[in-house]
Parts: C-alpha cells; sequence; structure tokens
C-alpha cells in the first residue's frame, strides 16, 4: 500500500508503511484504522469485545505445530500474525514477533501465524515451507492458501495482529509495521490478566539485519510498486505496456522518480511481467535507501542470472543481501530479493536490473 492511500485499500496490497500503522479497536474493523494513544490502549485493553476467535479449521496444512483450534486455546493468550512471505513491511515487524513468541512462550502466549498468500507462487505449500525454515520462523503457521481463515477474520491487510485474550476474545488490532512498545504491553496485560506471573515490564530490542532492519522513513521517498498492468503506476517506456503480449520495450532516455520501464522481450501480465527471450532490463528511479524485488524463475528448478547497476555503475556498498558489490546475483527461487541498501547520503538514484537469462519473472517492487 502507497503512503498517501487509506487503509482502506485493494485486499491484496502489502501492507502499510510504520507511520499509517494504527493499533485500533476491534470495533474499527470494517472502517479506517483510528490511532490509540498509548495511555488509551492500556486502558481500553481491559475492555471485553463480543468477538472471539474465529475458526482455524480453514487452513490447508500446519507448519510447527499439529493443528490448532480455538477450542483448544482457550486459557492462552494468543497473538494471530497474518503474512505472506514476500511482504517488506512484514519481514521488519518479524523481528518483534519473533522476539515476543520467545520471550512469553513459558507465560502462557501463543504466537500462531497464517499465511495468506499474495501472489499465487505463495499458495504452494512447499514454497511456504521452504520460506519459514530459510527466514525463519519457528511458531505455528497455518497455512490459509484458499484465505478461508483470512475471510473468516474479516482480514484486509499484511501484516495484521490480532491480540486475543484467555477467554478466546479478541482484545485488539494492529495494522501495519510499528507500535511495538505498546503491542508488547497489550501482551503482558493479557497475560497477567490470564494469571501469568513474572511477567515483568521490560521490553524485547530485536537486532534486525538485512530486509529486517527498520526503514529509513526520513528517506522513504518512493512507495512499492506492481510490475503487472493490473496495479502498475508510472510505467514509462515508449509505446506504453501491451497487456498479455510479448512486445520489445526500450529505455528512456530520462526516467522520473518513482517511475519505471522495460527493455527486451517481455510479456506483461496482470499480476507480474516476463522476460520471454534473450536478455532484458528494468530501471526504476526511487529515493530510498533499500530497494527490494519480488522475483524468480517461472519455472521451478531453474535459475536466472542477473546484474544490477546503480546510476550506471556496480553498486559497490550499496549492495543488497542478495548480490555482491559488482551487482552480480541468481535467482533461483521466487521470493523477495534485497539488492540496494544505501549508504548515506541517501538521494534519488536510477535503478537498472539487467537479466542474462529468459524466464525470470518480476513482480513488485519495494522500499525502506
Amino acid at each position: 500500500m502507497q503512503p498517501s492511500k487509506s487503509l482502506v485499500s485493494a485486499v491484496a496490497a502489502c501492507a502499510v508503511v510504520a507511520g499509517l500503522a494504527a493499533l485500533t479497536d476491534i470495533s474499527n474493523v470494517q472502517g479506517v484504522a483510528e490511532p490509540l494513544s498509548s495511555p488509551g490502549l492500556l486502558a481500553s485493553a481491559q475492555a471485553s469485545t463480543d468477538r472471539n476467535l474465529p475458526s482455524l479449521a480453514g487452513a490447508s496444512g500446519w507448519l510447527n505445530s499439529p493443528p490448532l483450534t480455538a477450542e483448544s486455546l482457550r486459557g492462552k493468550v494468543v497473538l494471530v500474525d497474518f503474512w505472506t512471505f514476500t511482504c517488506i513491511n512484514w519481514r521488519r515487524e518479524l523481528p518483534y514477533v519473533r522476539a515476543w513468541a520467545e520471550k512469553y512462550k513459558d507465560k502462557g502466549l501463543v504466537v500462531i501465524g497464517v499465511h495468506t498468500p499474495e501472489f499465487e507462487f505463495e499458495q504452494k505449500a512447499a514454497n511456504v515451507e521452504r520460506a519459514a525454515k530459510s527466514i525463519p520462523v519457528a511458531y505455528p503457521v497455518a497455512v490459509d492458501s484458499d484465505r478461508k481463515i483470512w475471510r473468516a477474520f474479516g482480514n484486509q491487510y499484511w501484516p495484521a495482529l490480532y491480540f486475543v485474550d484467555a477467554k478466546g476474545r479478541i482484545r485488539h488490532q494492529h495494522f501495519g509495521e510499528g507500535d511495538y512498545e505498546e503491542s508488547e504491553r497489550l501482551i503482558q496485560r493479557l497475560l497477567v490478566e490470564a494469571g501469568a506471573s513474572d511477567v515483568g515490564l521490560d521490553l524485547v530490542r530485536p537486532v534486525a539485519e538485512g530486509p529486517e532492519a527498520p526503514p529509513d522513513l526520513k528517506n522513504l521517498r518512493s512507495a512499492e510498486n506492481y510490475l503487472g498492468y493490473g496495479r502498475t503506476e508510472n510505467f514509462d517506456s515508449p509505446g506504453g505496456a501491451a497487456a498479455d503480449k510479448r512486445k520489445a520495450y526500450v529505455l528512456p532516455k530520462l526516467l522520473s522518480t518513482n517511475h519505471w520501464a522495460l527493455s527486451g522481450a517481455w510479456r506483461m501480465n496482470e499480476h507480474g511481467t516476463v522476460l520471454s527471450e534473450g536478455t532484458g532490463r528494468i530501471a526504476y528511479g526511487f529515493h530510498a535507501r533499500d530497494l527490494h524485488l519480488v522475483m524468480g524463475p517461472s519455472t521451478p528448478g531453474a535459475s536466472v542470472r542477473f546484474r544490477v547497476l546503480l546510476d550506471g555503475q556496480p553498486p559497490g556498498p550499496a549492495a543488497g543481501v542478495d548480490i555482491d558489490a559488482l551487482g552480480v546475483g541468481v535467482a533461483t527461487e521466487q521470493r523477495m530479493y534485497q539488492l540496494i541498501r544505501q549508504q548515506a547520503p541517501v538521494r534519488e538514484r536510477r535503478f537498472e536490473i539487467e537479466f542474462l537469462d529468459p524466464g525470470v519473472e518480476t513482480f513488485s517492487v519495494s522500499f525502506g
């Protein structure tokens, strides 16, 4: 979701940046989330709602746990975290959720990740399992490939946290990144209500690296964009996009910030763009510390070589974790790749990625 848009947006948008995150009462689930101050959060935590934890029976499978049910979780404080493995907002939230799961597991907290896919390749159980192992996510995960749990909650965002008390009532919800102190204070409050002792008042301070590092908000002037015609913005290759058709594209000489273009023979589909043959490039003007690209070979088991340039030069110290200083990398699976992490000072740049093999499919670009 772009920072300028309302929280009530397309269900398929990877959720809000930290500045739009809001911890909200459950009564606001159907409308725009209204932020609460920290005192308001803690005071209202005593107020129950009539909404119980929905059924988890819609899961098509479970990771790290046998199937869990709302009934079996009674007596536990439950934190339900909706995620999808290509969402940068969730990746930056994860260090906190991971730390809470570990810190409070012996105090009665159960963290459940509900993996609901955004892109088609995220529906495949094998891809979800591989992502959970590599990221890693060690707490129980309900694989929600058919979006049944998503619909049961009436959820609309990644990431989304639902705080459930020991009586099975949803007490609060939080969309997007941020407000980690308030969220942990609420977990502590619910655990004390449930009878846990020695919960303490100290807060986690996770060390987050790579894609999990907090965004550089003061320099974040580029918003997530999609590379399929269904939701893309600011596509500048001459002649525009040819929907669902192979077309030979060329790059414009100039590319404005937050605009993008293609060169080479590509097929732009509704949800992504595939390099049909030969080599091809994507160029993107951006202003942010980090740049991430969701991409991978369209054929399972294949690999695609690529090279990244920043203002026409190898990225050097601005290389992200998935390339070397020369900008060289290999895409071996469909996932989010961190390609740029600028060193200070952060400024407007032109990003280019050249694919040296055909068959790559690209889906979205995000920033941090």
